[in-house]
């Protein structure tokens, strides 16, 4: 990708929920759901393909075997909203945590993309209130590519700011499962919620941006669909529930569009694989860092899997993951990082960026131990 002007991230920040629910949440308040957890939709989403090897070595089904006898399928812990939390409670706090991050005032921003998967109105988006709240008087647009939003986001906010229409685009996503997922089903295992935040601006010559491929997931339609009913005071409400085939679709396209993206993005920067520092894959699973791996064929070291403390983030994934290796250390300034996201029923997508001088918002509050046996709320700091 040829680029009129460096142009990247400038500032990432995260925010999660007060309380962290454990499996044991699970075992004491639904028992009989995890005894029959292998007759209902997480057991039927993801299981080993039993038919032939493919091409892609059936590297999928190898990585989800070891955890078929776990009924929580690798997961620890997931942040959920507390009663007075909300997917827009949480974009707002991250999106100051941002701007403070990178010394900009809400009057500095020009442009902001918002992605809620989902918002409490289910829709329009969070974008006009996020606005309204932040004290934002320019552009604020909604932009939906499910678990690849951010990535998208990111590609259209750096080209908007080489082409000098906008000069300061805050990017805000956020993912509130919890209240989309029937607590009877299964696939509230894997729920987790959480928002982030980032300033896209210009950088140092030869940071930012420097290639991306996009491809759409058509092959994934119907994995994941949502269901309207209604509770028991006859209000309407909204499930995520897992679609037919879903298995067979992750089986036969994982690998391929985690080649497709992460190769093509690469060329289009005119690198190679060896010259890459760090990954940063999307983690809904326990193992998928571990089939991004091994479909690369990179070193386990080379990535950072935060599954195991948030579950799954949908969107707000590459945010937290890049949020994250950064401070740890991971990631340092002029480091080449490939960022790799895919969403069912929407698109997949790798970026690959030299990193900059990237500012960090407060780090969240710390995971309870594995061990613990009980919800806990978090003390902000």
């Amino acid at each position: 990708m040829t680029t009129l002007e460096p142009v990247g991230i400038r500032a990432v920040s995260v925010n999660f929920p007060s309380i962290i629910r454990t499996n044991n949440y699970y075992r004491v308040n639904f028992p009989k759901m995890v005894a029959e957890a292998e007759q209902k939709t997480l057991a039927k989403l993801f299981v080993p393909d039993q038919s032939p090897a493919t091409s892609d070595d059936d590297i999928w089904s190898q990585e989800v075997t070891p955890y078929m006898s776990d009924p929580f399928r690798g997961t620890v812990e997931r942040r959920v909203l507390a009663p007075d939390e909300t997917s827009l409670s949480l974009e707002y706090r991250a999106a100051l945590d941002a701007l403070e991050a990178a010394k900009l005032s809400p009057e500095d921003i020009d442009l902001m993309l918002v992605t809620s998967l989902f918002p409490e109105q289910i829709t329009p988006g969070n974008a006009a209130f996020l606005a309204g709240k932040l004290g934002l008087q320019d552009a604020a647009w909604n932009i939906e590519s499910t678990c690849t939003s951010a990535l998208v986001s990111l590609q259209t906010a750096c080209s908007l700011v080489q082409t000098g229409q906008y000069h300061n685009v805050l990017v805000v996503v956020s993912t509130t499962y919890s209240r989309y997922t029937d607590e009877n089903d299964t696939l509230a295992f894997l729920s987790g919620d959480g928002a982030g935040a980032f300033v896209v601006g210009k950088l140092k010559a030869n940071q930012g941006i420097l290639g991306t491929k996009i491809a759409n997931t058509a092959a994934t339609c119907g994995a994941f669909y949502n269901e309207f009913t209604t509770d028991e005071h006859g209000n309407v409400k909204m499930f995520i529930r897992g679609g037919k085939g879903a298995s067979k679709m992750f089986n036969e396209t994982t690998v391929k569009f985690i080649r497709l993206c992460c190769h093509g993005a690469i060329a289009d920067a005119g690198l190679t694989l060896d010259q890459i520092n760090f990954f940063v894959f999307n983690t809904p699973s326990a193992w998928y860092s571990r089939v991004c791996i091994r479909a690369l064929d990179i070193e386990p070291e080379r990535t950072i899997n935060i599954n195991p403390l948030y579950a799954n983030i949908g969107p707000t994934f590459p945010v937290a993951n890049l949020y994250h290796a950064a401070h740890a250390g991971k990631i340092r300034e002029n480091d080449l990082v490939l960022v790799y996201t895919m969403g069912s029923s929407s698109n997949a997508g790798g970026c690959v960026m030299r990193w900059g001088d990237v500012a960090l918002g407060p780090a969240p509050a710390p995971s309870v131990s594995l061990s613990q046996q009980e919800d806990r709320i978090l003390i902000r700091h």
